[in-house]
C-alpha cells in the first residue's frame, strides 16, 4: 500500500506514461492499493477474471447494530444539524456476519455492475459508480434515495419524498462544487433518475443524478492530483464537507477504511471508477458488513434505521 503523497505522485507519474492500473483508495484518501495482480474487480464492461463456479453461498447470520445504538448516533447527528455544523451526514454502521463467509464466493456469484475482490482483506459489489472520464470530459453519478420496489407506487414515493429530495440536491450541489476544483462549464445532464437494484430477494430502487465538467486535455499527467481533490467522495461523506468528516469520526465510533473509499481502472487514456459501498470486509475480529444513509434534518429514524439494514445484502447471481 502506498500513502497520499506517495499515491498522487505514482498515479501522476503512470498517467503521464499513459500507462494502464488498477487502484482503490480508502475513505480518507489516506491509503491506497496500486496495481495489486491478486485483485479481482468490474467496473462495468471492463473486468480482469473470469467468473468461476464456487459452492453455493451458505445461510448467514446478521447481527445489526441495536436500535438504541443506532438511535444515540442518530440523535447526536441531529443535534448537529440543528447546531448548523452539517446538513447531510451518512451516517454508518457495522452488522457483524456469523457463519461460512467467503468473500471470493461472493465475488464471484455477486451480480453488480462494480465490484472488487481483495483477497482475503474485503470484498465489495457496488451500484455507485463514482467519476467516469471520458474524452477529457467528468461525470459523476451521486445517489441518493432508496425504496423497496415492492411499495406500491414505489417510483413516486420516492420522487416526492422532501426529505430524499432535500437530501438529493444538497449532495448534487456539493458534487457540482467538488467537479468545479478540477474541471470546467460544470452542468447537471440528468436529475433525479430511477435506477433498479437487485438487493439479494428485494429489489430496491435507488434515484441518482449525472453531473459532468470539461477536464481539458492532457489531464492524464494529474490523474492523481485530481482523484486527491474530489475525496473523500461526496455522496458518502456529506456537507459541508471538512466539518462533517470530523462528526463522521466522533459520531460513527470505529474507521471505515476502505468502505466508502473509490477504486477504479485507468486504460492509459480514460477512467472509470466507483464508490465502495456495499462492503464486507475481514477483521480481526470476524467478517462484519459496513453500510448507512444520509441523514438530513428531516430524517426519521425508524426509516434510517431500517434503510442500514436493508442494504445489508448480497446481489447473487
Amino acid at each position: 500500500m502506498v500513502i497520499l503523497d506517495e499515491f498522487i505522485d505514482k498515479f501522476n507519474a503512470l498517467g503521464t506514461k499513459k500507462e494502464p492500473f488498477f487502484f482503490a483508495i480508502d475513505f480518507l484518501a489516506k491509503l491506497a492499493i496500486l496495481g495489486d495482480e491478486k485483485v479481482l474487480f468490474r467496473l462495468d464492461t471492463k473486468q480482469n477474471y473470469t467468473t468461476k463456479k464456487t459452492s453455493q453461498l451458505a445461510k448467514i447470520e446478521k447481527i445489526f447494530t441495536s436500535f438504541n445504538a443506532y438511535q444515540i448516533a442518530f440523535e447526536t447527528l441531529k443535534d448537529e444539524i440543528k447546531k448548523g455544523n452539517t446538513y447531510l451526514l451518512n451516517l454508518t454502521c457495522k452488522t457483524a456476519l456469523k457463519g461460512e463467509v467467503d468473500l471470493e464466493a461472493i465475488f464471484h456469484q455477486s451480480n453488480a455492475p462494480f465490484k472488487v475482490l481483495v483477497p482475503d482483506h474485503f470484498v465489495c459489489f457496488s451500484p455507485e459508480r463514482f467519476v467516469k472520464i471520458q474524452d477529457n470530459i467528468i461525470k459523476t453519478y451521486p445517489m441518493k434515495g432508496t425504496v423497496d420496489a415492492s411499495v406500491e407506487n414505489a417510483s413516486e414515493k420516492i420522487l416526492a419524498d422532501k426529505k430524499e429530495m432535500s437530501e438529493h440536491v444538497m449532495v448534487v450541489d456539493l458534487l457540482r462544487n467538488d467537479l468545479g476544483i478540477v474541471a470546467k462549464d460544470i452542468k447537471v445532464t440528468k436529475f433525479r433518475y430511477i435506477q433498479k437494484i437487485q438487493a439479494g430477494q428485494k429489489e430496491l430502487l435507488q434515484v441518482s443524478s449525472e453531473i459532468q465538467g470539461d477536464l481539458g486535455e492532457n489531464w492524464q499527467c494529474n490523474i492523481g492530483s485530481i482523484l486527491a481533490k474530489l475525496l473523500p467522495a461526496g455522496s458518502i461523506s456529506g456537507t459541508p464537507k471538512k466539518k462533517t468528516l470530523s462528526l463522521i469520526e466522533e459520531i460513527e465510533g470505529y474507521e471505515r477504511g476502505f468502505f466508502t473509499g473509490v477504486f477504479g481502472y485507468f486504460d492509459g487514456a480514460n477512467l472509470d471508477s466507483a464508490v465502495m459501498i456495499r462492503f464486507i470486509e475481514k477483521t480481526k475480529d470476524g467478517y462484519v458488513y459496513k453500510s448507512g444513509g444520509g441523514i438530513t434534518i428531516d430524517s426519521d429514524l425508524r426509516s434510517e434505521y431500517q434503510e442500514m439494514m436493508d442494504k445489508v445484502y448480497v446481489p447473487v447471481l
